[in-house]
């Protein structure tokens, strides 16, 4: 059965197949092989344990797309329609901010694999910085076009990154040595050995949510981003395990652990030289095609949540192509503030922004817990239109998804947790003060 044409000016099941595709496989995809490497086989149990905990994530956002079609906003307007104003504004301001930070590291990246090619960014401070927030402001004008131009661009870098991984996947796989793939080469104790692999590899994950954020711009929505939420899941998890397996079977393990661009370094190895910067345009272009994915998200999350009056109303305008162009252009401009302070900072610069990549990664983290009770409590407010064997398979993928994100934030380490907690108290004072408008103006 062939899928229906998308309406015109909306998202279809492929565009957001691949904004999910594209958003999961960023910049880490290339380089997770390298770090497993020191746990040999031991990793693929790591990479099987979070699989299964993000495909159950998936379940459920594909749940709460089915009974919240038209909710805009994904993670924030479903945690706002289960738990209220309150919890919805605190993952909303969270969320948000964790975007737009994410957006800086991800900018970064493809700014690092430049260097490839134009040696010159690797010594150039003003050089690097001068792209990389070109590269941000280019990506934000493709997507003020529209949420068909921004889908376009995510089918296009998604085949474009897929081409390279998977046929180094593939050809990684038939050439495999058997003898290279050691199940645990440092010995170490599977207690540490495994949580450790999945510290690593949960990352992998993020952004599994990413179809159901622009739910106002998708094609029949109820369908479209069930489907691609899961379909979008069990591509990344199957190229992610294949891949593990084929690079572990190519290079040995302290080659492995040793290289900076394992993909790249494979490719070269099966091919030759050219093939090494085939790949390596690869991981620009997945850089650049992630970034173009979550830059779409980060301006409708605060417009979502401006609709709902929990943000200030300026967010909620749109421009012509139906984009809201205020939070695009705000969360954009912050990203070149903290752009700014990575390039010109020197040492200190940089540590302030890994700390700020990492706070953001964790406060991403926390609206999967939240998604995965409020699915639950939607179905509560609802519970007249379910039977008992409705609620077996939510409370099964609700529970296993719910364990999930709560192992990932304690592995994100206290500090981060601490800072996190803070960064949420923080928007406290925005929620009295919009509090305070709405019943000023009621």
């Amino acid at each position: 059965m062939t899928a229906k044409p998308a309406a015109k000016g909306k998202l279809g099941i492929w565009m957001c197949t691949a904004l999910v595709v594209g958003n999961m496989i960023g910049s880490g995809v290339f380089l997770l092989p390298a770090s497993l490497a020191q746990y040999g086989g031991a990793s693929l149990i790591g990479w099987g344990i979070t699989s299964v905990g993000a495909i159950c994530l998936a379940l459920v956002f594909a749940r709460l797309a089915s009974l919240l079609p038209h909710k805009a906003g994904g993670p924030y307007a479903y945690i706002h329609e289960g738990f209220g104003d309150f919890a919805g504004f605190l993952i909303a301001w969270g969320y948000w901010i964790a975007l737009w930070a994410g957006n800086a590291a991800l900018t970064v990246a493809g700014v690092s694999y430049l260097g490839v090619f134009f040696p010159a960014l690797n010594h150039s401070a003003l050089g690097s910085g001068a792209t990389a927030i070109g590269l941000i402001w280019l990506v934000t004008w493709i997507n003020s076009r529209g949420a068909q131009s921004s889908g376009r661009v995510a089918i296009v870098t998604t085949i474009i990154k897929l081409l390279p991984l998977g046929a180094v996947t593939l050809a990684g796989l038939y050439y495999m040595n058997p003898d290279f793939v050691v199940f645990n080469p440092q010995h170490k104790a599977m207690g540490e050995a495994i949580p450790a692999t999945m510290a690593l590899t949960l990352w992998a994950f993020l952004g599994l949510e990413s179809a159901s954020v622009p739910a106002g711009d998708v094609d029949q929505p109820e369908r479209t981003i069930a489907r691609a939420t899961v379909i979008g899941t069990l591509i990344a998890a199957a190229l992610y395990i294949a891949s593990t397996i084929a690079l572990q079977g190519l290079m040995p393990a302290a080659s492995l652990a040793a290289s900076g661009a394992p993909f790249a370094d494979a490719a070269g190895q099966l091919w030759g030289r050219w093939a090494y910067y085939a790949v390596g345009l690869g991981a620009v272009i997945s850089c650049f095609g992630a970034l173009n994915g979550w830059c779409l998200m980060q301006g409708h999350i605060p417009a979502a949540a401006a609709r709902d009056k929990l943000f200030p109303a300026f967010f909620q305008r749109e421009n012509r192509a139906g984009v809201p162009i205020v939070g695009l252009l705000l969360s954009s401009s912050l990203v070149t503030v903290l752009l700014a302070c990575k390039y010109a900072g020197g040492d200190s610069g940089v540590k302030i922004f890994e700390f700020v990549i990492l706070l953001a990664t964790a406060t991403t983290l926390l609206p999967y817990a939240f998604c995965a009770m409020a699915l639950l409590a939607v179905m509560l407010q609802r519970h007249r239109q379910f039977s008992g064997r409705d609620w077996l398979a939510p409370l099964l993928f609700s529970g296993i998804g719910f364990v999930f994100a709560l192992w990932t934030i304690y592995g994100s380490g206290a500090e981060v947790v601490m800072w996190g907690i803070l960064l949420l108290l923080g928007g406290l004072p925005v929620y009295l003060w919009q509090l305070r408008e709405n019943i000023v103006k009621a």
